[in-house]
C-alpha cells in the first residue's frame, strides 16, 4: 500500500507537533512547515526512525514565500494526500475599541490568509487526482463570540466559513474537508496571546485542559475513516469547559 503524505502547517509546537508525532506512528510521510528551523530540525530528527520527513521553513502569511516553499518540494513529497491547516495565533485580549491594529493584522493574516494561501497551492493536485483530505484547525471561538475575543473570534468564524465553502466547491472531486474545533488546549497559545504576561500562567490552572495529543488523536481518527465517511465539523472541549466563558475550576 502506498504511504500517504501529509503537509502540516504550524508543526513546530502544540497541536501541529503532536499531530506529526501521531501520524509518524502510522507511517504517514510528513511535510512539516513552520517558522523556526531549529525546531523543525529537532522534530524531523526525532521522527525519522518512524517515517519519511521533509521540512519547509516559511511564514504562511507570506504568499510569495508560501509559493516558493511548496514549489521546492522534492519529487517524492510533491503528492500531498492530507493537508492540516494548523498554523494560527491569537494576539491580545482587548475590547475592540482598544484593539491593536498590528494584532488584528497578525490574526487575520495567519488564521485566515494562511489557510487560503496554503490551500490554494495544494488543492489543484487533489482536484486532478479526485482524492485528498483537508483539515482546517478552527476553534470553539469560531462557534461563539466572547468578551474581548472580537477579532480572534472573527478570524476563527472565517475559518469555519472557508471550510464550508471548500466542502461545497470540492465536493464534485471527492475531496474530504473537515473542521476540528478545540476549546481550551494547553499549548503556547496563551503565552502568545498575553504576550508573556502573568495572566497566561492562570489560564490552565484549576482544571485539566485538553492536551495537544488529545487533538492529534482526533485528527488521526478523522483522516483514518473509511472513504465514504467525512467528519465535517467537530467541536471538542475539556470536560471542565462548557463554553468559551464557562469553565469549572477547582481554585
Amino acid at each position: 500500500m502506498t504511504k500517504r503524505t501529509a503537509l502540516i502547517t504550524g508543526a513546530t509546537s502544540g497541536i501541529g507537533r503532536a499531530t506529526a508525532q501521531e501520524f509518524a506512528k502510522h507511517g504517514i510521510h510528513l511535510i512539516l512547515c513552520g517558522r523556526r528551523q531549529d525546531r523543525l530540525d529537532s522534530i524531523k530528527n526525532a521522527l525519522l526512525e518512524q517515517t519519511e520527513v521533509h521540512t519547509l521553513n516559511f511564514d504562511v502569511r507570506d504568499n510569495a514565500a508560501t509559493r516558493e516553499a511548496i514549489a521546492s518540494l522534492p519529487e517524492e513529497f510533491k503528492q500531498i494526500d492530507i493537508l492540516i491547516n494548523n498554523a494560527g495565533n491569537a494576539h491580545g485580549m482587548d475590547t475592540i475599541q482598544d484593539g491593536d491594529v498590528e494584532d488584528w493584522d497578525a490574526m487575520m493574516d495567519i488564521n485566515v490568509k494562511g489557510v487560503l494561501y496554503v490551500s490554494k497551492l495544494v488543492m489543484p493536485q487533489m482536484i486532478e487526482r479526485e482524492s485528498g483530505h483537508i483539515i482546517n484547525i478552527g476553534s470553539s471561538a469560531g462557534k461563539e463570540v466572547y468578551p474581548k475575543g472580537n477579532i480572534y473570534c472573527a478570524s476563527k468564524h472565517a475559518v469555519l466559513a472557508i471550510t464550508e465553502g471548500m466542502r461545497l466547491d470540492l465536493n464534485p472531486y471527492g475531496i474530504k474537508v473537515s473542521a476540528i474545533n478545540p476549546g481550551l488546549v494547553e499549548t503556547e497559545f496563551s503565552k502568545v496571546r498575553f504576550k508573556g504576561g502573568k495572566q497566561a500562567d492562570s489560564v490552565y490552572k484549576g482544571y485539566k485542559a485538553l492536551q495537544p495529543e488529545d487533538v492529534a488523536d482526533i485528527i488521526y481518527f478523522t483522516i483514518s475513516r473509511p472513504a465514504h465517511v467525512n467528519i465535517a465539523d467537530l467541536l471538542v472541549f475539556p470536560t471542565a469547559q462548557a463554553s468559551s466563558t464557562i469553565v469549572k475550576k477547582n481554585v
